[in-house]
């Protein structure tokens, strides 16, 4: 268990995104035993539809902090992983067994998405017990082709997101979450109640948002929130996924 904390709440709720680390290397042998504790999350029907790519190269490592748009972060930390959706070797199993695979459906997308997702957030809980820091970086998606050609991914696979993991260099405060009673509905969907907890909330954040370590800002929950869902966002996405095999019937 991580030094700084107690039981396995403390830790799932003394997570923050870390993205100046030490130069200090990690070992394979760590990795692949914290990829080994992920493994143990649920999956559907056990089909494991995940694939990690470490990336060690430092010039495909320099190309995705580029494409990603994520240079800093990326150039400060030893490790980048990329968590990708894979139903490639669940294809292996169906030519072994004379089946021709139907990977394209939404469900197959959504278990294939829910399956990483899950691979990933436990690893970080693994990584986090052990002292390293990390952050998840979603601008992968910013350009995905470019960035599955770099590391060669084949059909019915794609980057979900990558990670960037090592000992921090940097302390940050924990971001205030919204309070359990905006998501805990009891026997049926509640919405009334959003006016008064987004207000309340609001107030939170414009606290945290002055008061933080770094990167200082006059806003709240709902303003940043409005000015990310006015607009659609990585519309190339759909296209994208298509062009790896998965058609969403």
């Amino acid at each position: 268990m991580n030094d700084k904390y107690e039981s396995a709440l403390d830790l799932l709720k003394g997570h923050t995104s870390i993205r100046k680390y030490k130069q200090e290397d990690i070992s394979m042998d760590m990795l692949k035993e914290l990829l080994n504790s992920a493994q143990h999350a649920a999956s559907s029907n056990f089909v494991q539809a995940y694939s990690v790519i470490c990336v060690t190269d430092k010039e495909k490592k320099d190309l995705i902090g580029k494409l990603s748009k994520n240079e800093p972060q990326i150039n400060s930390a030893p490790v980048l992983l990329l968590f990708c959706a894979d139903m490639k070797r669940l294809e292996y199993t169906c030519l072994k067994n004379g089946v021709d695979i139907q990977h394209d459906s939404v469900e197959s997308f959504i278990v294939s998405v829910v399956d990483t997702a899950l691979l990933a957030q436990n690893f970080v809980v693994a990584a986090e017990s052990q002292n390293f820091g990390i952050c998840y970086i979603g601008g992968v998606r910013n350009n995905p082709e470019e960035i599955s050609n770099a590391v060669g991914l084949p059909d019915k696979t794609f980057p979900l997101f990558g990670m960037t993991v090592g000992i921090p260099d940097e302390q940050q405060l924990v971001k205030p979450r919204l309070p359990v009673e905006a998501i805990l509905h009891e026997n049926h969907y509640d919405e009334e109640k959003y006016q008064s907890i987004i207000a309340e909330y609001d107030l939170t954040l414009t606290d945290y948002y002055k008061n933080r370590l770094s990167n200082n800002k006059e806003t709240n929950w709902s303003k940043t929130m409005s000015a990310f869902l006015s607009e659609p966002r990585r519309t190339h996405m759909k296209s994208f996924l298509a062009s790896r095999g998965f058609h969403l019937k």
